[in-house]
């Protein structure tokens, strides 16, 4: 499965073998509409699935989830909820933006990858890919939304957009004043939980 490939990312072009490609909204850090061909050329046998109005623009193949809808993925299940992407500012409009928490049969939210939305989903999350930092985001707003869903482990989506030098200052404040166990991913590497 392979989230948000968007024009922040590198290398998902030749990412082979996806079972799922999911978009959570039209912004182009999270789906870049000149490299998506080839990364869905390069997995013909991928379900794809995206928020209804990306869903729309991209045609085809891809599928619309909306809040409620519930997918197969092999052994996982993915569930669409949210549904609406964050305030940016209010003179911008607000666009669709689906969440997905991924289950399996020991935990039915193994997994919530939000977007940039600020959803909670009112249930149990055991790791969020959290909207760490963001061009609309102040730090308390990242504060109080780990604070909020309150998942046993977050990594930070995101990172492409602030500079090195500041993440520190973005990711202490989550370490400090949250009590999730937070980590940064290192780019091309795996973490285990």
């Amino acid at each position: 499965m392979l989230f948000d490939p968007g024009n922040f990312s590198h290398g998902f072009e030749g990412i082979t073998g996806l079972a799922a490609i999911l978009i959570t909204h039209q912004h182009a850090d999270h789906a870049d509409r000149a490299r998506l061909p080839a990364l869905v050329e390069a997995n013909p046998q991928a379900a794809l699935y995206a928020d209804p109005q990306t869903a729309a623009e991209l045609g085809g193949p891809w599928q619309a989830v909306q809040v409620g809808d519930q997918l197969s993925i092999g052994h996982l299940t993915v569930r669409g909820v949210g549904g609406r992407h964050a305030v940016i500012h209010p003179e911008i409009p607000v666009v669709d933006n689906i969440s997905y928490l991924i289950g399996d049969d020991e935990h039915a939210a193994r997994l919530m990858h939000p977007g940039d939305a600020l959803f909670v989903p009112g249930e149990p999350v055991e790791v969020l890919a959290t909207p760490a930092a963001a061009p609309w985001m102040k730090i308390s707003e990242a504060v109080d939304y780990l604070r909020a869903v309150a998942p046993t482990h977050a990594v930070p989506i995101h990172q492409a957009i602030i500079d090195p030098i500041a993440r520190p200052i973005f990711y202490g404040r989550l370490t400090e004043m949250t009590d999730t166990d937070f980590q940064v991913l290192r780019p091309e590497s795996g973490t285990d939980f």
